[in-house]
């Protein structure tokens, strides 16, 4: 989601909420005033192509971060319009009305962040340098240039084509931005940046990541030196009637490096200009923040990336990861759907090993995530699963029908806690329970998917590692189930799109949403057994024939009460022999 604005702000506590030690009877809690290029901590991207994927498909990951989005399923239908309609802007982030663009004739099925030709976008927000970030006059936002591109692209090199004019005729209204644009075939990452008041439009860059390999990127830019046009391999905006020779790997905007000497005061060869060095430079923040969740994946699929610790934990920022790396293995939708959900585990930045995980181990921590106590700063990691996910997927562009080809694996709020339920990207119809409209984020409804979700993820914050646990066996067991589905779904789809395409179309359709209400359904079921279970700090099991559960308390672990007795052990000691 879009950037955030952070302002200090200090809370003095009560002594009951002080902490562990009882000398901080005073603590002030400071959201950093992050500084110029200071990168939206939200969104997560990896990119998976198809030489890298256990199926020959090609993968992108999505998880939607914002404290204020309503995890929902966005569904355009595809449609015809008359010559001179128009169309209505709005900003994804506020829905504040923008202004009107020209209509395409013709529009296609988007579902989600994917339509019915298998092309996906996926985001992260990066922010960048403040003189840049807002344009007077401007219509398209970032969350509007990817619905239309996926409205009306084919490819994902369309959708670079789609994206890069529209902001130069209509303006760019959005901080710093970073794509990922995938299709059957292959895999993008286009990194944007509007001009600020000096120009209408934005500077931009587009890498095709070679087949075999994988990215990502995480709220700050990555895409550094690029090769330059040259026509074959290379080639700039104003060249876009090339875009689809096999060869080009690299397209940008003619003037990305022009703009910088001429504003930024860029002042090398162009042959080193740098786009985040220039447009986004590396700090603190955008290490220990946003490149630390690429490495995460990439740790999981590359055994030389230790390497690059120092640097994701902000004490070595010149050691920069590269764009893309080659994996040791190749990789499932289930393998990322497991990265999503990763909280560090066995790293340093484990959030879960600390005293502020509490006495169940919980992973999260509550905003803010730059605070000071006695006039020292400290932070929380922010890692790839978080609690304030509005939604999350997987998207599978496969070497098949796009009717049948195309599937994103859709989740609402905290992909650690969450399900991801397969969608066909052809479908005509979503589901309900998944649909705009069915509550809000201050409109609770019963049948709502991200309130279901939310319900069963709050309740486990509150004892992480008791009922976590049964979560993932549910969690697993239903993906794995979904995995085997789509299998018979497919041969079934593509034997009446033999004959019959309207009939192959509603067949995964009526499919992908029948098991998405299913399980919503179930998880709600889940939740009311979770509760009943682990309420007042008991554990129940029920007992065949017996009006009572078996009831068990097993409190706190050695290791927390051994806290609880160094802060306060004094106070706390039990006089004489125990009588229980």
């Amino acid at each position: 989601m879009g950037a955030c604005v952070f302002q200090k702000i200090h809370v003095g506590l009560p002594k009951q909420f002080t902490g562990m030690k009882r000398k901080y009877f005073s603590v002030l809690l400071v959201v950093a005033a992050f500084l110029l290029n200071s990168p939206a901590m939200a969104c997560t991207n990896y990119i998976v192509t198809k030489g890298a994927s256990a199926d020959g498909s090609v993968m992108i990951t999505y998880a939607a971060d914002s404290h204020v989005l309503f995890g929902e399923l966005y569904h355009w239908a595809p449609a015809v319009y008359p010559e001179g309609a128009m169309m209505d802007i709005y900003e994804w982030d506020t829905g504040k009305f923008m202004g009107q663009i020209k209509q395409a004739r013709r529009t296609y099925n988007v579902v989600g962040n994917m339509n019915e030709f298998q092309v996906a976008i996926g985001e992260t927000t990066y922010g960048g340098l403040p003189q840049l970030e807002t344009q007077k006059g401007a219509i398209m936002d970032y969350g509007s240039l990817i619905y239309i591109a996926l409205q009306r692209s084919k490819t994902a090199r369309e959708a670079i084509m789609v994206i890069g004019n529209l902001m130069a005729e209509y303006g760019y209204a959005s901080s710093g931005e970073s794509f990922s644009i995938a299709d059957k075939n292959e895999a993008w990452i286009m990194e944007i940046i509007g001009k600020g008041d000096f120009e209408k439009g934005a500077v931009w860059v587009a890498r095709r990541i070679p087949d075999g390999y994988v990215s990502g990127h995480a709220n700050q830019a990555r895409i550094q030196t690029f090769p330059l046009a040259n026509g074959k391999t290379s080639i700039t905006d104003e060249q876009f009637a090339k875009i689809n020779l096999p060869g080009i790997e690299c397209v940008y905007s003619h003037d990305v490096i022009e703009f910088a000497r001429k504003n930024l005061k860029f002042e090398g060869k162009d042959a080193d200009f740098s786009f985040s060095d220039t447009y986004a430079p590396i700090t603190f923040d955008g290490a220990r923040f946003c490149e630390n969740r690429v490495w995460s994946f990439f740790r999981e699929v590359n055994s030389d990336m230790e390497k690059y610790l120092g640097y994701i934990m902000g004490h070595d920022l010149k050691n920069r990861m590269p764009l893309f790396i080659l994996p040791n293995k190749k990789i499932s939708q289930k393998d990322l759907m497991t990265y999503m959900r990763s909280h560090m585990e066995g790293t340093p930045l484990d959030m879960s090993t600390d005293i502020g995980a509490g006495p169940y181990e919980c992973p999260y921590r509550w905003r803010p995530m730059v605070w000071e106590v006695d006039g020292k700063t400290y932070v929380h990691e922010r890692v790839t699963a978080t609690q304030q996910t509005g939604f999350s997927f997987v998207s599978q562009s496969r070497n098949m029908a796009d009717e049948v080809g195309g599937i994103i694996w859709f989740s609402v709020d905290d992909a650690a806690s969450t399900v991801y339920t397969p969608i066909y990207t052809s479908s005509r119809n979503i589901p309900a329970t998944f649909a705009r409209g069915n509550g809000a984020m201050m409109e609770w409804s019963d049948d709502a998917a991200f309130w279901v979700f939310n319900q069963v993820s709050n309740f486990a914050y509150t004892r992480y590692n008791a009922i976590h646990p049964e979560i993932q066996v549910r969690q697993d067991s239903l993906e794995n189930l979904y995995i085997k589905r789509v299998q018979d779904i497919d041969k079934k789809a593509l034997e009446l799109l033999s004959s019959d395409k309207t009939a192959a179309i509603m067949y995964v359709t009526d499919f992908s949403v029948k098991n998405a209400d299913d399980l919503v359904h179930y998880w709600k079921k889940f939740y009311q057994y979770l509760f009943m279970k682990y309420m007042d700090g008991n554990v129940k099991t029920y007992i065949p024939g017996q009006q009572n559960p078996k009831v068990v308390q097993p409190g706190y672990g050695e290791e927390w009460l051994r806290t609880i007795v160094n802060d306060n052990g004094e106070e706390l000691k039990y006089i004489g022999a125990p009588s229980h």
